[in-house]
């Protein structure tokens, strides 16, 4: 039996009205944006503890909740260091003095990009922030407060920008949707009311349940099996690449984030999907319980970006993991000037069976070509 909760019996009664608006049935790329971005209520858009905490912290010696997960920039600083190697690189090349940052999450990264631009005497005019999530922007606010001058929050994009983007564990986010082959057809994986909802008690959130429709949709590649199978595909992640491509009439965007190239992603054996969610430093294959209190998140096909990004008039610079990008960039003397701690925690940034394989690093540009130091080595472009 779940636990009532306020915050989630109202998000669920938000989604339920949701699908009952759409005659019974939503997507499951409409669920997961509303449950991750409702205002006030959404994962990303309430008040709970997200980032850069163990599970739990001591306060008084009593056990209270920590953040759901920790990103690359709140496990250290070393990553923001290493990756300002890359953003000072493009900005003098594309010489350009804008960095935008997508998902900027508790403001770390931020933090560590702005130090270390000033420490190597590259000029930043604008840092912009564009986040969807009003909660978060308040802390990002407080931590990056030496930089109030040049730190400014977006909600959308200007109609043209020149500089350079990032974003780390950002395209993750970005609603999916699920098809599933059952029986040698395919379908369309969609969220309705359950049943159990009917005369429920108060605060308890309505039941959800998956239903699925046939679609004439289907994912990039034929699926080399005949078993039943379950994945995702990119449509909004795509789109994101395609705004990007059209906003962007100088610069470069580095993102960072956990997924593969198509023919890894649409492996046959990876016939569960990847769709993931994340509380408490756990981790559980079940978006449909206790929304709003924990994130939901999918594998990236690189591939797709990168062909969004094509199409629509951006360029490759590169793709590798991001163990080899950060070591490319200089990770290795900073951790050889790093305590032992910190050399620990940086491992985890490269080491294989940590982030340094399942995460890549994806690079585009617009203008002129050019080598990009963080695709020096064992650059996987021609994977995708």
């Amino acid at each position: 039996m779940k636990i009532p909760h306020s915050l989630t019996s109202a998000l669920s009664s938000h989604i339920a009205q949701a699908i009952a608006a759409q005659g019974g049935w939503i997507g499951f790329d409409a669920f997961m944006a509303l449950a991750l971005y409702t205002p006030g209520l959404g994962y990303y858009a309430n008040d709970s503890a997200k980032f850069g905490t163990l599970p739990y912290a001591l306060q008084a010696g009593v056990p209270v909740a920590g953040s759901d997960f920790v990103t690359a920039p709140e496990m250290t600083p070393l990553f923001g260091q290493t990756l300002a190697a890359q953003v000072a690189q493009a900005l003098q090349v594309t010489q350009t003095s804008e960095v935008w940052e997508f998902g900027a999450g508790s403001g770390a990264l931020a933090l560590q990009l702005l130090q270390t631009l000033e420490a190597l005497g590259i000029p930043v005019q604008r840092y912009c922030i564009v986040d969807l999530s009003g909660s978060l922007r308040a802390r990002q606010q407080k931590k990056l407060e030496k930089y109030a001058h040049l730190v400014h929050w977006v909600s959308a994009l200007p109609d043209t920008l020149q500089g350079v983007v990032v974003g780390n564990e950002v395209l993750d986010a970005m609603p999916v949707k699920l098809l599933a082959r059952v029986d040698g057809v395919w379908h369309e994986r969609g969220v309705v009311v359950g049943p159990a909802s009917a005369g429920g008690e108060l605060d308890v959130a309505p039941a959800l349940a998956w239903q699925d429709r046939p679609t004439a949709l289907r994912p990039p590649v034929e699926i080399d099996s005949d078993h039943d199978y379950v994945t995702e595909i990119h449509p909004q992640a795509e789109s994101f690449m395609r705004t990007l491509a059209d906003k962007l009439t100088l610069g470069a965007a580095f993102f960072v984030d956990y997924g593969f190239p198509e023919h890894e992603y649409y492996h046959p054996q990876r016939h569960m999907g990847t769709v993931m969610c994340h509380r408490s430093h756990r981790s559980d294959p079940d978006p449909l319980a206790d929304v709003g209190l924990k994130d939901i998140t999918a594998h990236v096909n690189f591939t797709g970006i990168a062909l969004a990004a094509q199409e629509a008039g951006l360029n490759v610079l590169g793709y590798c993991t991001q163990a080899r990008f950060l070591i490319n960039c200089g990770l290795g003397p900073k951790m050889d000037a790093a305590s032992l701690a910190a050399r620990v925690q940086a491992q985890r940034l490269i080491l294989e069976h940590e982030m340094g394989e399942l995460f890549k690093v994806i690079g585009l540009y617009q203008g002129e070509p050019w080598d990009a130091i963080g695709f020096s080595y064992g650059d996987r472009t021609h994977t995708l």
